[in-house]
């Protein structure tokens, strides 16, 4: 018997190498309508509400055209700034998708989230995608793995949350379920580190070791 009956991932760093494309795409619009623009370290620390949450704080009345300009920017840029799915994680998504059932919860805004899911051929997978747009607070609050946990009616104790932010960790704590963070591109891999999930993997191939050998003898 499986281990897990719900998995759940991330988005970004997790499914995607997408930080670069993330980063450029809020200074493109920066530049544009503030006229300035922000390290990677200050973008970072915006994560939490959606792009457009923030977006509409920092614009005001040119928000509607930032945003335009946003998605515009996001969705051409992908091969540009290398923003691919990890080698492997669509293969192992896709086996996955056979006896699991699969979610995503992200802090990304909807639109945003489709967007790099069709872009890296992931999009139909997935039972369920609950986004920043779908709940109330923002990671890390646990609505979005309850969300999946509800409309399925699933054990608690078998569901897993996959993710590489601190965040992701906090959220799959109070939630009740078992969380996996990923280090392969974790832009806060020492605080991660130091939080104790319950399994860490360097790499694709060994989560997907492990998640192929997760069956209870």
């Amino acid at each position: 018997m499986k281990k897990f009956d719900g998995i759940i991932f991330d988005i970004d760093g997790t499914l995607t190498s997408t930080n670069e494309l993330i980063f450029a795409t809020f200074n493109h619009v920066a530049e544009k309508f503030l006229k300035r623009s922000y390290s990677p370290k200050e973008i970072t620390a915006l994560f939490g509400p959606t792009e457009e949450v923030i977006l509409e704080e920092m614009m005001h009345d040119n928000f509607k055209e930032a945003m335009m300009d946003y998605y515009t920017f996001y969705e051409m840029n992908h091969s540009k700034y290398n923003a691919y799915a990890y080698k492997g994680i669509v293969d192992l998504i896709r086996e996955l998708k056979n006896d699991h059932l699969l979610s995503i919860y992200t802090g990304k805004g909807r639109k945003s989230s489709e967007i790099t899911l069709n872009n890296i051929g992931a999009l139909d997978y997935f039972d369920m995608i609950v986004t920043g747009d779908d709940i109330e607070g923002h990671k890390p609050s646990p609505d979005g793995i309850l969300k999946f946990v509800d409309n399925f009616n699933l054990d608690k104790s078998r569901v897993l949350m996959i993710g590489d932010a601190p965040s992701d960790i906090k959220a799959a704590r109070t939630a009740g379920v078992k969380m996996a963070s990923v280090l392969w591109d974790c832009y806060a891999k020492e605080k991660v580190l130091s939080m104790e999930s319950d399994y860490y993997f360097n790499t694709v191939d060994e989560l997907k070791s492990f998640l192929s050998n997760s069956h209870i003898k």
